[in-house]
């Protein structure tokens, strides 16, 4: 599980072999989620809380999600992204 960022005890992670559309997973406790990054759509459930604290990182992050989304497509290894303060 190769982790991008890391907030609140939420464990934000992308792997290198993924199928479409482009998304990243979302761990907090025992609950996982999966965030399309184009359209936000979250497949799974979670806390309220934990949720829109994930959607507002994603926001933030966009740009960089999908520039991880390129190198998981390369095999190349991720960039780590600034947690939510």
């Amino acid at each position: 599980m190769p982790v991008i960022s890391r907030f609140f005890g939420i464990i934000i992670f992308m792997l290198w072999r993924e199928h479409n559309p482009p998304h990243f997973h979302a761990k907090y406790g025992e609950d996982e989620i999966t965030v399309e990054i184009e359209s936000g759509k979250v497949n799974g459930t979670m806390s309220k809380r934990a949720l829109n604290m994930i959607e507002e990182w994603h926001k933030l992050h966009k740009e960089e999600l999908l520039h991880n989304w390129k190198s998981a497509e390369a095999k190349k290894a991720f960039s780590p992204i600034k947690p939510l303060e």
